[in-house]
């Protein structure tokens, strides 16, 4: 499983807030490419942020995300909740976040990840860390790093080339 933070992970971090409070955040198709492959290669796919928010449902449910958990103020215990919920140990979930608010998650998943503009602590506690920035292809770097690491990749790839997604 793969979950992951939104702001600052799977957006660069920016809300932007019209005039009639209504709040816009951009996501990077090429991450939602990625995650589309997650999901094509069977890994289940959830979101953990401690915002509340109706266009992170509606990201999510165009991606085809198993779990979402919002409101998460405490995202060590959104970990294990997800990992019990989905009959996994917390060790076979992947986490990537970028600020201080991701450390509990990150210290307990089996594999943590960050995008490189994370803040330091985030980086210093991620084993593995994007050359991309977050909102920026970091994700979908991370996904492709992990289906290669399955072996997955190559075959995912080849099916795009001939055209049989």
């Amino acid at each position: 499983m793969l979950a992951l933070d939104v702001d600052g992970t799977l957006t660069d971090g920016m809300i932007y807030i019209g005039p009639q409070a209504e709040a816009m955040k951009a996501f990077s198709v090429r991450d939602g490419l990625g995650i589309s492959l997650l999901r094509q290669a069977g890994l289940k796919l959830a979101i953990v942020t401690a915002r509340q928010s109706s266009i992170v449902e509606i990201r999510a449910a165009e991606l085809g995300f198993d779990t979402v958990i919002q409101s998460a103020s405490d995202k060590a215990t959104a970990l294990r909740q997800l990992a019990l919920q989905s009959e996994l140990e917390v060790s076979e979930i992947a986490y990537m976040g970028d600020d201080w608010s991701d450390l509990p998650a990150l210290s307990i998943a089996g594999l943590a990840a960050a995008p490189a503009d994370a803040t330091a602590p985030v980086l210093r506690a991620s084993h593995w860390v994007s050359t991309r920035k977050a909102g920026q292809g970091a994700v979908r770097e991370f996904a492709e790093w992990l289906l290669e690491c399955q072996g997955r990749l190559q075959v995912l790839l080849e099916k795009y080339r001939t055209g049989g997604r």
